[in-house]
Order: C-alpha cells, then sequence, then structure tokens
C-alpha cells in the first residue's frame, strides 16, 4: 500500500489542476446536498421527535355529551387498534372579546384535565405550574420559547364566564386546546362537549388514522363526534413552509449529484488516456494492474474527502439561517429546529463514495492496459474520426483556426459528450433559475400601488382621553378617506372563529371598503363580496381538506354563520381565511376594526398624511408599510447562489477537458505554431474546440430547464401562483440563454487556451 500510496501522491501533486477541479466539484456539491437534506430532516425529524416525546395524540375527538356518556366515551379506549387513550376531559369555548397576551380576540378553546400527564398527550409546563383551583387557568403557548414570568397572574375576562388568572403557560404538540383548567373549573363552566385522546397502532396515513378513529366510535350514538383533529394535519402545517423550499433545494441538488459525476468520470477518464505511459511505466516496476487502479481511484478521492469536509462544514454554517427564514411563523411548540447529525453523515461517507464509483469505470481502462501497450500507446500521431471531419471543414468558409477548432470534439466524442452533459446541466440551471427570478419577481409585485405608498392605520382606544365617545368604523373610514394625498380605504377586522369539524380556532379577517388590491391576489373563484362567502389561500385549503366552492360553518360569540370558498388566493396564512365584512355583521356586529389601510395617491406625501392622521384623532397610530420581499429575496437568493456554484462547476469541467486536450496535443500545437499559427489563433482555435459543445449544450438545456422550473412553481404547496406567473418565457431572453451554454464553455477554455497561447515552439518539441 506505501508504493500506492506514494504513486497516488505524485499523480495528485503533478495534476494540481485537475485535483483542484475535483475539489471545488465535491465541496460545491456537498455543500447543495447538504441544505436540501437538512431541510428534509427538518421538516418532519423534529415534529416526530416531539410528538413522541410528549406522546402526542394521532386524533383529538369532541364528543357531544347529550349524546354519548362519560362511561360510553371511556369504554372506547378498549377498542381493538387503539394503542392508548386519555379522557373524558370536559370541553368548551369560551369567547374573549379583547386582544389578550398577544392574542387576538375571539374563540378560545378550553379543557378541564387534573395534571399535565397521562397516556396521551403530555402537556409540557413552560413557565408557573398547573391550574388545580377554581379561577386558574394555563394558557397554551404554541411558539418556541417562552412568554416569561412576568405574565404569570394576568387576568382573563371571558365573556360570560367567571375570571381566570393565568397560572401557567404550557406546550402541547397535539394542540389538543388553547388553555386548559381544572376539572372543577370545567364544571363551573358547563361544558356541552367532552374530549377523548387516541393513540392508534397505525396511523401512519390518514386512511389508517380514519381506521382507527371509526374502529375506536364504533358503537356511539350517531351524530356524537363532533369534531376530529388528526396528528398528519398539524404535521403538514409544522413542514407548509419548509416544504415550498424543498422542490427547487431537491433539485439543485440532484442537478450537483450528476455534474459531480459526470465531472469526475472525465476527469479520471482524461488521466487515464492521457497517462498511458505513465500506466505503462507503474506495470513495468511491478505493480498489479488492481494496484493501478487504486493509484487512480486514490488520486481522485484524496480531493474528494477534502471537498467533502469543507462542503460539509459550509452546509451547517449556513444551514442554521435557511431553517430560521423556513420556519419563521411556524407554530412548532416544543419541537426544536435544527440540523439533524445524520445529513452530514450521509454526504461524508456518500460523497466520496459517489465519486469513486463514477472513477471506477474509466479507470477500468488502466487495469486492461498491458505495459507494452501503455508504453508505445499515445507516441505516433492520431487519426481517426476528428482529422477527416477537420478535412472537411477545411473546405469551408471558415478561418482555419476555428475549422481545426470544430473538428477536435470528434476525436474524443466521449469526453465531448460528457463535457456537453455538464455544459447542459448548467445551462438547465441557469434557465431555471431566470423562470425562477421572473415568477417571484412578478409575485412581489402583485398587489403593489406602482409607486404609491400605503399607510397602515390601527385603533388604539385606549388613547382617547375621558369619556369621549369612540367614532364609528365608518365614521373612522370616512375621516381616514377625506384627509389629504388619500385614494383607497381598506378596513379589516381580526378574529378567532370556531370551525366545525376542527378542534383549534382559525383567524378570521373582514374586509369592508376599497378591496380591489385584495381581488387581484384571487387565482381561481371570485373575491368574497357578500356575506357568507370567504376566500383562502393555499396553505388553509390544503391543510383543512377544502376547496373552492366547499361550505363551513363558523362560530363565534354564540352564534354560528355558514360560509362558503368562493375564491382561491395566490398566498395566504395557513390558519387563516378571509370574508366579507357583511359577514362580521351577523356574528359579531360588536367587533371592533383592527386596522385600517389606506393607499395614498401617486406623489402623495406619506409623512404628511400620518402627521394629518395623528392630528385629526389621537386613538389612531399610523404608520408607513415597508414592503415585505422576504420571499422572493429568499428563493431568489439561494436559487442565484446554487446556480453560480453549479455554473461555476460546470465551467471546470469545460476547463478539465481543454486542459487534457491541450497536454495530449502538445505536438500539435507545436507543429501548427512551427507552420506559422499566432497565439491568437491558438486561443481562438481552442476556444472553438468547445464553442460548439456549449451552443448544442444550450439547445438542449433550455427545455430541460423550462420542465424543472413548471415543476418548482406548480409544487409549492404555500403559493398557488396563476399561470401569467409561469408563462415568463420570451423570445430574446430563450435566445440568450442559449448563449448561456457558449458562455459556460468559453470562460472554462479561456484559461487553458492562453496557458496553450504562451507555449513556444522550442519548449513543446523539446518535451516531446
Amino acid at each position: 500500500m506505501s508504493a500506492v500510496w506514494a504513486a497516488a501522491r505524485a499523480a495528485v501533486q503533478r495534476r494540481r489542476l485537475q485535483t483542484l477541479v475535483i475539489g471545488l466539484v465535491v465541496l460545491c456539491s456537498t455543500t447543495t446536498v447538504l441544505l436540501g437534506l437538512g431541510l428534509l430532516t427538518a421538516a418532519s425529524a423534529p415534529f416526530d421527535k416531539a410528538f413522541d416525546q410528549q406522546r402526542g395524540a394521532h386524533a383529538v375527538a369532541a364528543f357531544d355529551m347529550e349524546k354519548a356518556s362519560r362511561a360510553q366515551l371511556a369504554q372506547t379506549a378498549r377498542r381493538p387498534g387503539v394503542e392508548a387513550a386519555a379522557g373524558p376531559f370536559g370541553q368548551t369555548v369560551l369567547e374573549m372579546p379583547d386582544d389578550w397576551l398577544w392574542m387576538s380576540a375571539g374563540s378560545l378553546s378550553v379543557v378541564g384535565r387534573a395534571d399535565p400527564d397521562g397516556p396521551v398527550d403530555h402537556i409540557r409546563l413552560l413557565e408557573g405550574r398547573w391550574a388545580t383551583a377554581p379561577g386558574e387557568i394555563v394558557v397554551n403557548w404554541p411558539v418556541d420559547g417562552t412568554p416569561g414570568p412576568g405574565r404569570l397572574g394576568t387576568k382573563l375576562k371571558p365573556r360570560g364566564a367567571p375570571p381566570l388568572t393565568v397560572v401557567g403557560f404550557a406546550t402541547s404538540m397535539s394542540k389538543s386546546a388553547g388553555a386548559w383548567v381544572s376539572p372543577g373549573q370545567m364544571e363551573r363552566l358547563h361544558p356541552a362537549n367532552a374530549q377523548m385522546l387516541y393513540r392508534f397502532d397505525d396511523a401512519a396515513t390518514d386512511r389508517e388514522l380514519r381506521t382507527g378513529l371509526t374502529a375506536a366510535t364504533a358503537g356511539l350514538p350517531a351524530g356524537s363526534l363532533t369534531t376530529v383533529q388528526s396528528s398528519l394535519t398539524l404535521k403538514r402545517a409544522f413542514s407548509a413552509q419548509v416544504d415550498a423550499y424543498l422542490p427547487f433545494m431537491t433539485l439543485f441538488g440532484v442537478l450537483g449529484l450528476l455534474v459531480s459525476v459526470l465531472i469526475v468520470g472525465n476527469v479520471v477518464s482524461g488521466a487515464v488516456v492521457s497517462g498511458h505511459r505513465h500506466i505503462g511505466v507503474l506495470k513495468s516496476l511491478g505493480f498489479t494492474p488492481n494496484q493501478v487502479v487504486a493509484v487512480y481511484l486514490t488520486m481522485v478521492s484524496v480531493p474528494a474527502l477534502i471537498g467533502c469536509a469543507l462542503g460539509t462544514l459550509i452546509g451547517n454554517a449556513v444551514a442554521g439561517p435557511i431553517l430560521r427564514v423556513a420556519f419563521s411563523g411556524i407554530e412548532t411548540g416544543s419541537a426544536s429546529v435544527g440540523m439533524s447529525w445524520w445529513p452530514s453523515a450521509v454526504c461524508l461517507a456518500g460523497m466520496p463514495a459517489l465519486v469513486v464509483v463514477a472513477a471506477l469505470i474509466p479507470a477500468v481502462r488502466a487495469h486492461r492496459l498491458s505495459a507494452a501497450q501503455a508504453i508505445t500507446a499515445g507516441s505516433a500521431p492520431r487519426t481517426g474520426r476528428g482529422l477527416r471531419i477537420q478535412r472537411r471543414l477545411s473546405g469551408a468558409r471558415l478561418p482555419r483556426s476555428v475549422s481545426l477548432g470544430l473538428g477536435q470534439p470528434f476525436a474524443r466524442p466521449g469526453r465531448s459528450l460528457l463535457t456537453m452533459a455538464a455544459i447542459v446541466l448548467g445551462v438547465t440551471t441557469v434557465t431555471l433559475t431566470t423562470g425562477l427570478t421572473s415568477t417571484m419577481v412578478a409575485y412581489g409585485k402583485a398587489g403593489k400601488t406602482d409607486g404609491a405608498a400605503q399607510v397602515d392605520v390601527q385603533a388604539d382606544s385606549g388613547a382617547r382621553g375621558g369619556n369621549a365617545p369612540r367614532p364609528s368604523v365608518r365614521q373612522t373610514e370616512q375621516r381616514l378617506r377625506s384627509l389629504p394625498g388619500a385614494d383607497q380605504v381598506t378596513t379589516r377586522a381580526l378574529s378567532k372563529v370556531g370551525l366545525t369539524g376542527y378542534t383549534q380556532p382559525v383567524f378570521a379577517n373582514f374586509y369592508r371598503g376599497d378591496t380591489r388590491h385584495l381581488a387581484s391576489g384571487i387565482v381561481s373563484g371570485h373575491w368574497p363580496a357578500k356575506a357568507g362567502e370567504a376566500a383562502a389561500g393555499p396553505a388553509f385549503l390544503n391543510q383543512h381538506g377544502l376547496s373552492v366552492g366547499d361550505r363551513v360553518t363558523l362560530h363565534l360569540d354564540g352564534k354560528q354563520a355558514p360560509v362558503t370558498i368562493v375564491g382561491r388566493l395566490m398566498e395566504g396564512n395557513a390558519q387563516a381565511l378571509d370574508l366579507d365584512w357583511e359577514t362580521l355583521t351577523r356574528l359579531g356586529p360588536a367587533t371592533q376594526a383592527a386596522e385600517y389601510t389606506v393607499r395614498l395617491a401617486r406623489g402623495a406625501d406619506a409623512q404628511r398624511y400620518i402627521e394629518e392622521v395623528e392630528a385629526a384623532d389621537p386613538a389612531l397610530r399610523p404608520a408607513l408599510r415597508h414592503p415585505d420581499s422576504t420571499a422572493t429575496t429568499t428563493v431568489v437568493g439561494f436559487a442565484s447562489v446554487f446556480t453560480v456554484l453549479l455554473t461555476a462547476v460546470a465551467a471546470l469541467g469545460v476547463f478539465n477537458t481543454v486542459l487534457l486536450n491541450i497536454r495530449e496535443r502538445r505536438r500539435d500545437l507545436g507543429m501548427l505554431r512551427s507552420t506559422g499559427m499566432t497565439p491568437r489563433q491558438v486561443v481562438v482555435m481552442t476556444v472553438s474546440s468547445v464553442a460548439a459543445l456549449g451552443l448544442v449544450g444550450g439547445v438542449l438545456g433550455i427545455p430541460l430547464g423550462i420542465v424543472a422550473h413548471r415543476l418548482v412553481v406548480d409544487h409549492v404547496g404555500v403559493v398557488s401562483f396563476p399561470e401569467s406567473m409561469k408563462q415568463v418565457w420570451h423570445v430574446p431572453q430563450l435566445a440568450a440563454l442559449v448563449l448561456a451554454g457558449v458562455a459556460i464553455a468559453v470562460l472554462g477554455a479561456l484559461l487553458p487556451a492562453r496557458s496553450a497561447a504562451r507555449l513556444t515552439i522550442a519548449k513543446v518539441l523539446h518535451n516531446e
């Protein structure tokens, strides 16, 4: 092994540029793959781990106690297929008339439990203690971190119920309730429903979960089961935003792997072909065929290991910021989101193994060569398809340097195909990124005011002095509209409402006034225009199993209203739906507006308008709205970085090919220089040899990039892009993309071409 290592080390030192190429290629590919695997594991592993630690409920079911007794519900825990069950617990809904603990007014689901433990749904206490006496309540804190002990002791004043003091904050991965009280306190609230928590033997799919729930509730009176919440729905909500990044991250990872395999195979194949004499010398010195193969595999493994290690370090360093962006605004509960260890382990073991496999096939050629064949190979001038095609091209009206260059790829067709494949993948990446950028820019401009400013105005009732009457929503809206510079005024009220069939409340946005800019976000259907109509984003519809045309029932302040989904928004909160103001008059006419959005006329002075609002009513708090382009910036930024990496890798593949060709053709270069070819003509000839490959690669890579773009934009679960944002291709743009392949080829060939041009005739012939 010492002889193999010595020969491999000498080969690495002799082929420094190829070694650098392999190291950079593996580094870029490892970084890309690691980020994709990191997002993939973060989308499910933290939830699964926290869910299992807390013995989360596969199904949170609510029953009507007038139809099913507690004894009947308790018997369901012993049905076939039920692994464990907890309950029945009393359950009721409290109406919070005002905002509380940074949470909006509306429905609050409360469950009575004696302690946070049990066979199902271990509730994790974050601050304070559990509610054990009447008048105490523990509030669910769904986001990462804690509200701090300073919030303990807060008084909650639900409508129609006694005040409750917050004695603790807790979190449940099952999201079984918005708050918990003691069983004694629950009896005083006179619950109409009872909650059961189930874990089933099989609950990996929606079908298995429905089967388990059906078996558990068999024999109960008809209509007793009122709502069911699935753990799979919670898991989809947890990973909804991350899933939006996975399609293009996965695609870039696959492209990176393919480029790596192509270039490593090309490098080793070129090293074997150009190193026939070296192979012959090794075998004549006593190296066995297997040892010769081991020399070449070791030669590529060393830079691959270094590149893989550096790529893993870089990937882990940038994974943190990426995960923070991907999980921003997500209710993570007690799940700790971070990079798992196994993606790093897979990359550290898998990438070098992939490099070795890619190098093994061309290295087998060195295994088959005899010492005599290897030593004598390469000394005679080469003939074949390349020379015949060059002779035919010489008859064309092309400069001699160009015709010679265009014929060179046919001398090594296998190497040329590998190089062209790398260029095709590079152009595919550029095309994909160009399409994504155009789509995301159009998405970022959707609903914008063409340069006009927007002012958000919030009403603060506490700022009104004395007993001054609070103006109505209509009066405030008219006042804002009458101030100089105002063009459109939109009023929004926000409330938490119950949704029949689901235990967790949802946010309801009620709009009135100028809603034309909101209607522009509708992808299918239409904007709610009357009572009983609603619109929602794809995340909300997917997580609740709804589509345009479906009907749901909303509950607020003891009232209910049937609502039809009439519009699908381009995007939207996974826990919110938008409705017309008339629906609010049926559910909660006392609900006040949460904010007013004022769209100013073009050229209006936003700061002056803000001062006018403050002077007109001290209870109004205006603020200039700054455009949020986080999603656009994130996607375009990630795609651009990966495109630069993969384009650089493709250019390095061209660089390696040209370098090998120059080394093999040193005698030909010397003869051409001796017959009068200038250094500039050498550069033209060398660049022409790959420019044609770049042109063909551009033509082939564009349709692949267009297909990849469509696959990505069609599978972003949190956004429904309209067709106008997907059709982003135009003839000038496509023509420029064709030239991208030529640009990649020229960039990769330029440096070795200039190096070849600097070779003197004497040096070339002396080396021969």
